[in-house]
């Protein structure tokens, strides 16, 4: 089997590494704050002490980071993985990065003679536990072919995008309308709460409805409950939606729908709801009406 080594374990890399584990693949892996290395080196995982440690002598890297700059660190750093990457390595990256971006790593990795994919993932954290996850890929059809093991392992669902970047701007496109759909939630509980309406009963309303949505389904006991445990952070969404801000913005793409979830969510980070989970924006809209989805003044 592949010798894999994953880099970033967050929300969702530790989930993801721990079903490569589970299927006996080899993995090392590699996280900024190493101690949560540590529940996979209990379950056979190799910890390395940098991401070129990580990578080297390894078939398949993966990396799972928060944003651009830890990737321009995990790749270009000192102890980047770019300094041993070594011919027939393939190199996929599953992170929410700018598009103009993976265009750079995917022609830096070219020149040490590896391969490249972009591969970010939907499906947030209970889908990477049970290893449900979808990927949009960007990349060559062939090099995909050649790890559709490890997609196999780590998801339910492959959707080729066509080549280097197309994965990143699918992403991108995605989350967008994810944040779109998560305001259109929590503003269609705001209307019905503020008029007495039982939470409980306006969410069966808008599943059984033509409102209904994966938005309704993932995070309306959530928010009825006031259940912010993280899945998907609002912060990430915050930083996903300025990423596809700025991507309308360079291809002069009107976004008036994007600009104002982009806002929203901006709001719900600066009031301190950046670490919780993104249907945490709710919280706005509580504040504005004065009261709990679920009825309750706000002290």
């Amino acid at each position: 089997m592949k010798k894999i080594g994953f880099i970033g374990l967050g929300t969702m890399g530790a989930p993801m590494a721990a079903n490569l584990l589970q299927k006996g693949y080899d993995v090392t892996v590699y996280n900024r704050t190493a101690a949560k290395c540590e529940p996979l080196v209990a379950a056979g995982a190799t910890a390395a002490a940098t991401p070129r440690e990580a990578a080297s002598g390894r078939d398949v890297v993966i990396t799972m980071v928060s944003n651009d700059d830890s990737i321009r660190e995990v790749f270009h750093g000192e102890d980047g993985i770019l300094k041993s990457l070594e011919a027939d390595m393939t190199v996929i990256d599953s992170s929410t990065i700018s598009p103009g971006l993976v265009k750079e790593l995917a022609a830096s990795i070219r020149e040490c003679g590896a391969r490249f994919l972009d591969a970010p993932v939907t499906g947030s954290k209970p889908a990477a536990i049970d290893g449900t996850l979808v990927f949009m890929v960007g990349g060559e059809a062939s090099v995909l072919e050649g790890v559709s093991d490890i997609f196999d392992t780590l998801g339910k669902k492959v959707i080729h995008m066509g080549q280097n970047g197309s994965g990143s701007v699918a992403k991108l496109a995605h989350n967008t309308m994810v944040g779109i759909n998560n305001l259109a939630l929590a503003e269609g509980f705001a209307i019905a709460a503020k008029s007495g309406i039982p939470a409980d009963n306006f969410l069966e309303l808008v599943q059984l409805g033509s409102a209904g949505s994966k938005a309704a389904e993932l995070k309306g006991r959530k928010i009825i409950e006031a259940d912010f445990s993280n899945q998907f952070s609002l912060a990430l969404m915050l930083k996903d939606l300025k990423l596809a801000s700025s991507l309308t913005d360079g291809s002069g793409i009107p976004s008036p729908m994007l600009n104002l979830a982009k806002s929203l969510f901006q709001t719900g980070e600066t009031q301190g709801y950046g670490d919780e989970d993104l249907s945490a924006v709710v919280k706005c809209y509580e504040t504005w009406i004065g009261q709990t989805i679920g009825g309750k003044p706000l002290q």
